[in-house]
């Protein structure tokens, strides 16, 4: 086992994938660039080394701190869609800092894949503990206490597919907008017998019809019909939100080609470090300081949103999604933090980590080991060892943007990546630039490249459907999708047959 600074589970389990060969989950995690080992001279005239490198970043993270909420273009609960993304792709196990764990050991490692399996788990046989035993397709959802909470056993613990999604009311509620949205398409099946053709067209068609018995055929099209307007969604609605278009553009014009763009290659990693330890990191810069989530909550920030011991929700959190999401016709929406070097005091200070972080055997305050910049910057350059954004740039053929002021008075010319894409995100709108937009875009669009029955696998023009609320002219959202959940809600067969408790 690699030993190295102040590593999580996930850390250690990414970082073996990437050092190893042949790595312990094949294809799963690795480098789309070369290791980046500290180099160079400090101010001082001496060789760098941990030390040195972390007083130097010290300053310059320090004053990323930013108690105001500028406005950026993409709406307040995409920063939480692309949360729910991110655990939909990799594996967190969040291990206690400083441990170090054999990643072979770990258990339930999933295969990256834009499937909802948040939502689904391993299917109703498989995972029986989410559906209904007597309405056979139909997932639990709502307590006796609150009918818009998530289903939860006598422990108030979730009853989903990934445990991480109740950390927080916005990700919560997200979470059980999809499984709703998954049961108003089991009652428009179950009321349409003629829509579950429909949503077998194209991909794999055959195989769903003659390897599931007739009476499964509903969940099997509900789940196929929900996947398709989720994969829209993130290439349509949530890559568009945080991507600058040109070089969106560019990603989609490769593929479209049937080629992979600059640094991919076939023999890229699914996940790469540079994509889970870095550029995805950008949702860290779009958190707000504060969130209004109904008439009645006033302003809450994020921390005081986490979902401490996973209890039951009241109702007087749940959230009203127009209030952040861009709903059909509404324009008074929250919205996201420009991506850039400013991160809102609701996110720089962890203030429920405990212990200090070691670099190079000496610990850090426990006030510096709280700071997410600097574990993000740490994490980077003395555990990952990632290349630099002036690297990734390079081999991508793209322009070089040198390192900022408030790194180059001390000595770094070589921007860590996180903060390369941050710093790229100023010069493009509080979007992704070239760097952390292709790895950010082509690492998704990879997945669904690489996903058999994928909406760009389909061998059909799939458009989403107005009955999820999609316009007369095809266009869909998020905000569609929430928008038809809270009109369908309360329509939904077997309704308090689902409710848990």
């Amino acid at each position: 086992m690699t030993v190295s600074h102040g590593l999580s589970g996930y850390d250690a389990f990414v970082l073996e994938c990437a050092n190893t060969s042949p790595a312990p989950l094949p294809q799963a995690f690795g480098r789309l660039g070369p290791r980046n080992e500290l180099s160079g001279i400090g101010p001082d005239g001496k060789p760098f080394d941990d030390q040195s490198v972390q007083k130097a970043f010290t300053k310059a993270l320090d004053d990323m701190l930013d108690e105001d909420d500028p406005d950026g273009p993409a709406a307040a609960g995409m920063t939480f869609f692309g949360q729910f993304i991110d655990h939909d792709v990799t594996l967190d196990t969040q291990s206690a800092i400083g441990t170090r764990i054999d990643p072979r050991s770990i258990r339930n490692v999933r295969t990256p894949a834009l499937d909802l399996d948040c939502v689904y788990g391993d299917g109703n046989e498989a995972s029986p503990y989410l559906y209904h035993p007597d309405h056979s397709g139909f997932l639990l959802f709502g307590t006796k206490d609150n009918a818009r909470d998530l289903a939860r056993n006598s422990h108030g613990t979730a009853l989903i597919g990934d445990m991480r999604n109740d950390e927080n009311q916005i990700l919560s509620q997200l979470q059980g907008a999809f499984v709703c949205m998954h049961n108003i398409l089991m009652t428009a099946l179950q009321e349409d017998a003629h829509l579950v053709p429909a949503a077998f067209e194209g991909i794999r068609a055959q195989a769903i019809t003659e390897g599931y018995k007739p009476s499964e055929h509903p969940f099997q099209a509900a789940r196929r019909i929900l996947r398709l307007h989720y994969q829209w969604m993130v290439l349509n609605d949530f890559l568009p939100a945080f991507v600058d278009a040109d070089v969106l553009k560019s990603v989609r014009k490769a593929f479209a080609e049937g080629r992979l763009p600059k640094p991919f290659t076939e023999d890229s990693p699914i996940m790469p470090i540079e994509f889970s330890g870095a550029a995805y990191r950008f949702g860290h810069a779009t958190v707000q300081n504060d969130y209004e989530l109904n008439g009645t909550s006033g302003d809450v920030k994020l921390f005081d949103m986490m979902r401490k011991e996973f209890h039951s929700r009241p109702e007087e959190l749940n959230i009203e999604f127009s209030r952040l999401f861009d709903f059909p016709g509404n324009s008074k929406f929250q919205k996201a933090r420009p991506i850039g070097r400013k991160l809102a005091g609701s996110i720089f200070n962890l203030h429920f980590i405990g212990e200090k972080l070691k670099i190079a055997g000496k610990e850090l305050s426990i006030e510096d080991s709280r700071k997410l910049p600097h574990r993000n910057i740490f994490r980077d350059r003395m555990t990952l060892e990632l290349p630099s954004g002036q690297q990734m740039a390079r081999l991508m053929h793209t322009a070089e943007i040198p390192a900022p002021k408030e790194l180059s008075d001390h000595g770094i010319t070589k921007t860590p990546l996180w903060y390369y894409c941050l710093h790229e995100g100023e010069k493009h709108g509080g979007k992704l630039g070239p760097v952390g937009g292709t790895i950010v875009a082509g690492t998704l669009m990879r997945l669904l490249v690489l996903d058999a029955d994928s909406i760009l696998c389909s061998t059909h023009d799939f458009k989403p459907w107005t009955t999820l609320g999609a316009a007369q002219d095809g266009n869909f959202s998020l905000g569609h999708m929430l928008a038809c959940v809270e009109a369908g809600r309360d329509s939904i067969a077997h309704a308090s047959d689902l409710i848990t408790g």
